[in-house]
């Protein structure tokens, strides 16, 4: 019972507490200590002595070349979930993390998207446009006033983020929205709906960039794409969930207990993500510096330390204000090129997808069917309508799964991300044409996913680019992140009126044009990411030298050489001797 009661002895008072594990982090990776972990299974980085000389152009298109050296990509196994170079106390750290941080963080976004996309399926009831008095473009205004809460509140975290015990900050946070989506149910006009709306978006403004950061501190880059993807099914299945749960309140729970169906999916809603809030305080492990896991022992938490310095994570044991206000820190982030082009990298990919316009539910409102004696009812109403907008984002798990193990497994990122955008553009294509039969329409919307099918892949690609510094990291994925949503604000307003429904000829090209200009700018961030990766590739294991300049050339390829010289030459004597003799 040591699995159960070990955990248990680590609360204090009932709640996790900061975990005191004493580690020197600045130690050398290599360095052995008298760990219970089987340090000695961990692989040491042998270092590749590789000639520039003759180096082939489309070798530009290789994305790991500096990345990771040709011992270290030898025994990477596309098809396998955990890498040959983890050794077996690895694989155990690596398994309890999929576990507390990786399936959780799906249920906390699963969540997030039930809640925030369950303003979509209420429009289409009517009863709740008749209570609350919507008309014209009071949905998108909504939306709208949603966006500008998340991305005002996004700001405060460039501290908090690196300061307060995240196990207790998120589902903190996950349990305020929740409370306020309950209350949702009491709405009564627009303005109240508004309001209420502008609150869940702030409160939710942490969700996405917190995790993207928990996972740049616990996972390698040939790991993140495929945890990242784990925690986008959550999205997914929010919206899927969203409308198969909405659909089967409109059948059953309409007039019960003096309540409208509206009113009962945002109260089960919000019940839902309260409970996920509340086993958020014992999951989230922390960082691994600031760790406050109790299911984690104290040598898998130096494990893991080491991980870091390894992957060339920099970290620190705690920060305060003055570190995030550093002038230096400040100086080193505007000056640089990563939050400049990383921020229309984000830009284009936060606008490259239909799927938050509402626009494929409210063209499935659209459809009518006309029976024989001429009369036109729609097509599907009750909870038949939502039921029926389970349909993309259940395929957009299939787009997901697909374009995230792409990138992880074939170590090419910008592969898998030039592939969804193809099938997203295609989509985006034929619904901005419109004129199209109806079966080719229903072909354009079930590519309507592949459009945040590659958000994993870019963001656990940015965190590896800044991932030399932890507060530059979670910096620069916040302020990115909300320069990009504040976008979306005023685009919304602008393609995707409400009243343009279910045509939305400008939100179409508007998404198809994104698209197409997030894959040219990804070929952009791979020639920056190489040049930074070639600077440093001696820290990934490579040596890098140009053997037409004998002074540039390593002792130890010299010396290398100069052995498979003499080898060559006792190989050769041997063969005389052997024809002398015949």
């Amino acid at each position: 019972m040591s699995f159960l009661t070990e955990p248990l002895s680590r609360l204090k008072y009932g709640f996790p507490t900061l975990r005191q594990v004493e580690y020197d982090i600045d130690i050398e990776p290599d360095v052995k200590d008298d760990l219970s972990v089987d340090t000695e299974d961990e692989p040491e980085l042998k270092i590749e002595y590789r000639d520039e000389k003759d180096r082939k152009w489309w070798s530009f298109f290789d994305e790991y070349e500096y990345r990771s050296n040709k011992f270290t990509r030898k025994k990477h196994k596309w098809y396998k979930w955990y890498n040959e170079n983890n050794s077996p106390a690895e694989r155990k750290l690596l398994f309890k993390l999929d576990i507390m941080l990786t399936l959780f963080s799906l249920m906390a976004y699963w969540v997030k998207y039930l809640d925030q996309t369950n303003l979509n399926n209420v429009y289409v009831v009517d009863e709740f446009k008749n209570t609350v008095g919507m008309k014209g473009n009071d949905l998108v205004n909504t939306q709208v006033m949603f966006n500008i809460g998340n991305i005002i509140f996004q700001i405060p975290f460039i501290y908090l983020l690196n300061v307060c015990p995240l196990n207790y900050l998120l589902p903190g946070f996950d349990i305020a929205w929740s409370i306020v989506t309950i209350c949702l149910y009491k709405t009564t006009n627009v303005s109240t709906l508004k309001g209420l709306r502008f609150l869940i978006g702030a409160l939710e403004s942490q969700a996405y960039y917190s995790y993207h950061f928990l996972f740049g501190s616990w996972f390698t880059a040939d790991e993140l794409s495929r945890r990242a993807m784990i925690f986008y099914f959550g999205q997914y299945l929010g919206v899927l969930t969203s409308g198969l749960l909405s659909g089967a309140i409109v059948r059953n729970l309409d007039n019960v207990g003096g309540l409208q169906s509206w009113q009962w999916i945002f109260i089960i809603d919000g019940l839902i993500s309260l409970a996920v809030g509340l086993i958020g305080i014992f999951s989230i492990p922390g960082t691994p510096t600031n760790c406050y896991s109790i299911f984690l022992t104290d040598e898998e938490i130096k494990l893991a330390r080491r991980r870091l310095q390894k992957n060339n994570v920099s970290s620190k044991h705690k920060y305060d204000f003055k570190d995030i206000i550093d002038l230096k820190l400040w100086k080193d982030i505007l000056s640089t090129w990563e939050i400049y082009v990383l921020s229309f990298w984000n830009i284009f990919l936060w606008n490259n997808s239909n799927a938050s316009s509402g626009s494929y539910i409210l063209w499935l409102k659209s459809l009518t069917s006309t029976d024989k004696n001429g009369v036109t009812t729609p097509r599907y109403s009750g909870g038949t309508l939502q039921d029926r907008s389970a349909l993309t984002p259940g395929l957009g798990l299939i787009w997901l799964f697909v374009t995230c193990t792409f990138a992880d497994s074939f170590h090419s990122r910008w592969g898998a991300i030039l592939g969804s955008q193809i099938f997203n553009i295609t989509g985006n294509a034929i619904l901005a044409v419109w004129d199209v039969n109806e079966s080719t329409k229903w072909f354009a919307w079930c590519l309507q996913y592949f459009g945040w099918a590659c958000a994993p892949v870019v963001y656990s690609w940015q965190g590896d680019i800044c991932r030399r510094d932890q507060r530059k990291r979670s910096i620069v994925l916040i302020i990115i992140n909300a320069i990009a949503q504040s976008t979306t604000a005023f685009m919304a307003v602008i393609v995707w009126k409400t009243v343009d429904a279910p045509t939305y000829f400008k939100g179409f090209t508007f998404t198809a044009c994104s698209a197409a200009t997030l894959i040219l700018w990804t070929f952009g961030v791979l020639y920056l990411y190489k040049r930074n990766e070639k600077s440093k590739a001696i820290e990934n294991g490579i040596y890098l030298y140009n053997s037409s300049n004998a002074d540039d050339i390593p002792e130890a390829v010299k010396s290398r050489d100069t052995v498979n010289e003499k080898e060559d030459e006792a190989i050769q004597s041997n063969e005389l001797s052997s024809t002398s003799s015949n």
